[in-house]
């Protein structure tokens, strides 16, 4: 069975590519043109949103850098005591909707600290896969749009966000 699923993981990406270019053919589309135009878009559509990254990347540093981490953490460290979630893995959880790369440094480090086959370890990386960067997404899906009023974006992400925090305890806690 590993074997197929390894089979199946290394062929997928040539297989998704042979699709496109067979159906680009069945369609009669000229793929070369279309994949320049699509990569012009692409590049406006990166200079479009560079504000907004530029925003996200400073408001990251401030958060780290000003001790606001580690305050959250004092703060909340009651309530995630009370849900079964180790204090361990307190920084990912606000690390997480912040910076893709930053949870990354975390996780990282809870691996090389405690293993991956830990308790810790398999949290971590069942919070790091199950959840998103939040506030960076936003920042460049609405900044690509344009969308200035978020509406309840941001409370159904943030909700989500806790929902597979507490997942990720509960199912480490009850599978492994």
């Amino acid at each position: 069975m590993i074997n197929l699923l390894q089979f199946i993981s290394i062929m997928m990406l040539p297989i998704m590519i042979t699709m496109i270019l067979g159906h680009g053919m069945i369609k009669k589309i000229d793929i070369y043109e279309t994949f320049v135009e699509g990569a012009k878009e692409g590049f406006k559509t990166s200079i479009r949103i560079m504000p907004y990254l530029i925003a996200i990347f400073l408001a990251i540093g401030i958060f780290k850098d000003s001790g606001a981490l580690y305050l959250l953490i004092k703060i909340f460290s009651p309530i995630t005591k009370a849900l079964g979630i180790p204090k361990e893995v307190l920084p990912l959880v606000f690390m997480r909707p912040v910076s893709g790369s930053g949870a990354l440094g975390v996780v990282s480090d809870l691996l090389n600290t405690y293993g991956p086959d830990s308790f810790i370890g398999r949290v971590s990386s069942t919070m790091m896969g199950s959840s998103e960067t939040i506030f960076y997404t936003m920042a460049i899906y609405f900044g690509a749009i344009g969308i200035k009023e978020s509406r309840h974006t941001l409370l159904a992400a943030i909700i989500s966000h806790i929902g597979a925090v507490v997942a990720s305890v509960w199912i480490c806690k009850y599978i492994f």
